[in-house]
């Protein structure tokens, strides 16, 4: 009988494949993932005109894309504003 491991360690254990499910427990941390770092808060919106809540949304797009958890704007998307 075999065993084909899912998640294993490639020789010189520079890499490690996971084909299974990666489960985190509680106090568990991971570093130098990409796009792991918390955005920060925003507080909840308290607008009163779809103005500013379009300007509440912009500062959240804002926030997550200096986090690293959405993708910077390219020059043609700060051309238009959606209008």
């Amino acid at each position: 009988m075999s065993y084909n491991a899912k998640n294993y360690t490639g020789q010189g254990g520079d890499v490690t494949h996971i084909g299974g499910k990666l489960v985190f427990e509680e106090g568990a941390s991971v570093e130098g993932l990409p796009g792991s770092t918390p955005a920060e808060n925003q507080a909840a919106s308290t607008a009163a005109t779809v103005a500013a809540l379009k300007d509440d949304f912009n500062v959240l797009l804002a926030k997550l894309k200096a986090a690293g958890l959405m993708a910077a704007d390219t020059t043609a998307d700060e051309d238009t504003d959606g209008e």
